[in-house]
């Protein structure tokens, strides 16, 4: 097998964690589902009774033309939707972003597409203690920092799929990560850390701790997209950008 093919064959796995992961952790609310049409992946509600109750829809391609994209999801959609189009690291981006604007879409953000493998994970102190959510108390402190509902208790145990981690500076909940089962790997999300403890290395021992995790649960590798501003945090603990994810909305 060439470079590659096993890059390509690395990419289309790492997308399908990245969509079976994402659908798992929208799926909180009301089913998200992933599923494939054609050559693209889309990630939507599962049918609801009101057309009007679907969240927006992702598209999700990886080296399929603009056109061919934009006639699937039209074809396709419920509603609302927009396309998110993968770019190899090293790929040009400007025919890409030609066509889709030609097309009638607009950018709406570009963020990072990176894996870990989980061969190699730092060691790295924490100025804080990191601890799993596994308690309906912490679950609870927890939820009224996220103003979201507290993490249900059956996600407590060591065989969930779902894993949330936290940053504790005394009772204080300073930072937090998620890792989610898909397709044989994991799926990290909701990297977050305060604002006033940051560049602390708190996110990289979050981080740290997390991979250790999905290792020992025999995890083949961690999946994230990122920001420009986590873009440079994540190789400080081993991940590797494959490539560049392109959001584009259609113009009303």
């Amino acid at each position: 097998m060439t470079q590659l093919m096993r890059r390509n064959r690395e990419i289309d796995f790492a997308i399908e964690v990245f969509v079976r992961g994402h659908c798992a952790g929208r799926s909180h609310t009301f089913p998200y589902e992933a599923t494939r049409v054609g050559p693209v992946w889309v990630m939507r509600d599962a049918p609801r009774k009101k057309a009007s109750d679907y969240r927006k829809e992702e598209w999700i391609a990886r080296d399929v033309e603009p056109k061919k994209v934009d006639e699937i999801a039209r074809r396709h959609t419920r509603g609302r939707f927009f396309v998110c189009a993968l770019l190899a690291e090293g790929e040009p981006d400007v025919p890409a972003r030609t066509a889709y604007k030609a097309l009638g879409y607009r950018l709406l953000a570009i963020e990072g597409f990176f894996v870990q493998r989980l061969k190699r994970i730092p060691t790295l102190p924490s100025p804080v203690s990191i601890e799993r959510v596994h308690t309906p108390a912490l679950a609870e402190r927890l939820g009224k920092v996220t103003r979201r509902r507290p993490i249900s208790s059956e996600f407590f145990g060591d065989d969930s799929p779902f894993r949330q981690y936290v940053a504790l500076e005394g009772q204080d909940i300073v930072g937090r990560v998620r890792s989610v089962d898909a397709a044989g790997a994991t799926w990290c999300a909701d990297m977050y850390v305060s604002t006033s403890h940051r560049r602390r290395g708190i996110g990289r021992a979050l981080l740290s701790r997390m991979l250790r995790d999905d290792r020992a649960r025999g995890s083949k590798c961690s999946v994230l997209t990122a920001s420009r501003t986590g873009a440079l945090l994540y190789p400080h603990v081993g991940y590797e950008r494959m490539g560049t994810l392109y959001m584009f909305a259609p113009r009303r």
